[in-house]
């Protein structure tokens, strides 16, 4: 019988397809002796069935008259052997993806073969299988529509009780192979995106919806080995443990950008469901503690990863109350997130794997044999004071001191994360306006838009005078509204209480929290200077061209600290690169021009791990070798250049070009003209001027 499978015939016609069934059919058990035709008769008539769909329809009629499906379904039975499942699976999967006709798709999908295929007992411990198996599914889930998908599932009472193609798909949600989780991905955003509602409400019931908590769990998983991976880089730098981190980046940042494709179907449970899950599984368990403490719940992480995962978080998954309830989360005392058992103290920055530098900030004090940074406080309205602290115990500090704490004592790694998580929070358009004024960091001009939509509102007469404070005046009410109902929330649902006395403080005290961190940080001299550009980009964003939003400790510490770096820089002119200095100098000013100008920070969120191998010459070469004083002379000069346009800005002047050739105060008056319209030269006759809000022209 099967030599004449081998006769000479038309390969594409409708006679060879007749005669590839028939053979197929007489088949009563699949052996040794028959398995290669099988295999090739599936295989032949998967090409014929998706030739005769473009061009005789023909094929499919004689392919549904003759009920193949069923034969399919049968031959599959019949055979104990892998190939044949192999080659089934493959044949399904070609004819389904590359038929066009609305008729053959129809019939291939609202068939009961089909379902009977979806849920057969494969042996998926053969990988090739596996992989076959979901991509079977996936060319199903390729031909879903409103019309179709209906054709799948089975209903009582106008709701789905079964849906196979999706409940068999998600149990591999969680496979070792990359390849498969990512055909599984696929395959439910093609289900979510169809927008069938009885379909939407099968996936949040229980256990469909165990999938979203399972793919937050396997998310924690992948969040602990990348701390681990940034733990083993920080002892032992190399480029494979990089590599590595990069790689485990990637695929945290693919996991997030999954979420936020299933959050754009717009299904509003499935939204919630991710949602609580991220919260109760991820961010108050893990991420939100290990901000202090070293330990949570047996699992050790990093602040300065938890800080990336959380920019990562709320930079992707673009959720208002997930970014409302995060950065309502920072009043909070990381306490609030454990269970007393497991809350200990632990010092304010903690170690977290890695050792911490030398603190260069002064204030510090003992709390049970544990040190406990104190942020300085430059301004007079700063309501925390050591003494505070040392009678009522550490446990008033908030997450959000905990970030300014690392900003004025902690390492590089350290201080670049909690920049990031403060200018994060800044980009963020899903957090409210009023969220941003508590935790000090609205910008300046958003400010003002509030103020002015707060006059609308209440009335000019009586708000008339705040929107001139710069800013400073502050209605309590409407803040209280909007961040007391988060807080209220975070307590009702969650189980997280806040008692913290700063969510009834203004937030212009906050604000000048924030602005006291980044003027200390310009002072420490163990920050890369790239560091220190990020700071000062952010110090940018808070501020208007005005030094009125500076106190006089500001100013007078970036004077000092610039007078200082002058010194240094003109000691760099006798040292071993003066003649490459001013060529150093002028391009340098450009770069951190660029970067404070720049309407976002100057890298990527996962750039903040590669520099953990970069080599320092200083680390392997003499103190006096040339290689250390070019490498130290680049330094001096990039803090000289952040510290020199800061003293700019803080006079209100656009930044120049090129550095000019004195110090910034002792141009005011050409700075003053400059800004009023005048040539430096002097006013002349016909020159229009801009006083303010009033515009003049000399006529004589």
């Amino acid at each position: 019988m099967w030599s004449s499978f081998w006769r000479s015939r038309d390969r594409f016609s409708l006679d060879e397809l007749r005669y590839l069934i028939d053979q197929l059919q007489k088949v009563q058990i699949v052996n040794n002796d028959n398995k290669n035709f099988v295999i090739e008769a599936l295989r032949s008539i998967s090409e014929l069935i998706t030739y005769g769909d473009q061009h005789d329809s023909n094929y499919f009629d004689f392919f549904m008259e003759r009920q193949v499906m069923g034969e399919f379904v049968r031959i599959l039975k019949v055979s104990g052997t892998v190939s044949i499942s192999l080659q089934l699976l493959q044949t399904m999967s070609i004819m389904i993806q590359n038929l066009k006709s609305e008729r053959a798709i129809y019939y291939m999908i609202n068939n009961e073969h089909i379902n009977i295929l979806i849920t057969y007992s494969f042996d998926f411990r053969n990988e090739e299988l596996l992989s076959h198996y979901i991509s079977f599914l996936r060319a199903i889930s390729g031909k879903l529509d409103k019309n179709t998908i209906s054709l799948l599932v089975k209903t009582q009472n106008e709701e789905v009780v079964s849906f196979p193609l999706y409940v068999e798909a998600i149990q591999f949600a969680s496979n070792e192979d990359s390849m498969i989780r990512t055909a599984v991905r696929a395959l439910t955003l093609n289900v979510y995106h169809v927008g069938d509602e009885s379909v939407n409400r099968f996936v949040v019931k229980t256990p469909q919806a165990d999938y979203f908590s399972n793919l937050i769990t396997f998310f924690q998983k992948q969040c602990i080995y990348l701390n681990g991976l940034v733990s083993e880089t920080l002892k032992n730098p190399n480029s494979h443990t990089t590599t590595a981190i990069v790689n485990a980046v990637d695929e945290i940042e693919d996991n997030l950008y999954y979420i936020s494709d299933v959050i754009s179907a717009g299904i509003a449970d499935v939204g919630r469901l991710i949602t609580d899950n991220i919260l109760q599984l991820l961010i108050f368990p893990l991420l939100l503690p290990s901000l202090q403490l070293d330990a949570v719940n047996d699992i050790q992480i990093g602040a300065s990863t938890s800080l990336y995962l959380l920019c990562c978080i709320l930079r992707i998954v673009k959720i208002k109350d997930l970014a409302n309830t995060i950065a309502a989360s920072l009043f909070c005392p990381p306490e609030a997130f454990v269970s007393d058992s497991e809350t200990t103290l632990k010092g304010y920055v903690p170690d977290h794997g890695h050792e911490t530098q030398q603190t260069e900030n002064k204030n510090v004090i003992e709390v049970d044999g544990c040190s406990n940074n104190i942020m300085p406080s430059l301004s007079s309205s700063s309501p925390v004071h050591p003494e505070d602290i040392i009678s009522k115990g550490v446990s008033r500090l908030t997450l959000r001191d905990a970030l300014l704490s690392y900003i004025t004592a902690g390492d590089d790694l350290q201080v670049l994360s909690s920049l990031s998580m403060l200018t994060t929070l800044l980009q963020t358009k899903e957090l409210d306006a009023t969220m941003l004024d508590a935790l000090g960091i609205l910008p300046q001009r958003k400010q003002n838009k509030k103020l002015l939509l707060q006059q609308a509102f209440v009335g000019e007469d009586s708000r008339e005078d705040q929107f001139f404070l710069s800013g400073r005046g502050f209605i309590r009410d409407g803040f209280s509204c909007e961040l007391d109902g988060y807080l209220q929330n975070l307590k009702e649902q969650y189980g997280v209480s806040c008692s913290s006395l700063e969510v009834g403080t203004s937030p212009s005290v906050h604000r000048f929290h924030v602005l006291d961190a980044l003027v200390t940080l310009f002072s420490r001299s163990n920050i890369s200077p790239e560091t220190l550009w990020d700071g000062g980009w952010l110090l940018r964003q808070l501020l208007l061209y005005s030094e009125a939003e500076f106190n006089n400790q500001h100013l007078e510490l970036l004077r000092d600290l610039y007078k200082n770096c002058t010194s240094a820089l003109l000691e760099e002119a006798r040292g071993t690169w003066p003649d490459l200095l001013v060529t150093v100098l002028c391009d340098e000013w450009k770069r951190c021009k660029r970067a404070m100008e720049a309407p976002s920070p100057r890298k990527e969120l996962k750039c903040m791990f590669l520099p953990l191998d970069k080599p320092s010459f200083d680390d392997v070469l003499p103190s006096e070798s040339s290689f250390v004083a070019g490498e130290r002379m680049c330094k001096v000069v990039k803090v000289f250049v952040l510290l020199h346009q800061l003293q700019i800005f803080s006079l209100g002047r656009a930044l120049p070009e090129q550095p000019p050739t004195c110090p910034p105060s002792k141009i005011p008056e050409n700075s003053r003209a400059g800004n009023a319209g005048l040539d430096v030269s002097g006013p002349k006759l016909g020159s229009e001027l801009r006083l303010g809000c009033v515009a003049c022209m000399i006529i004589g």
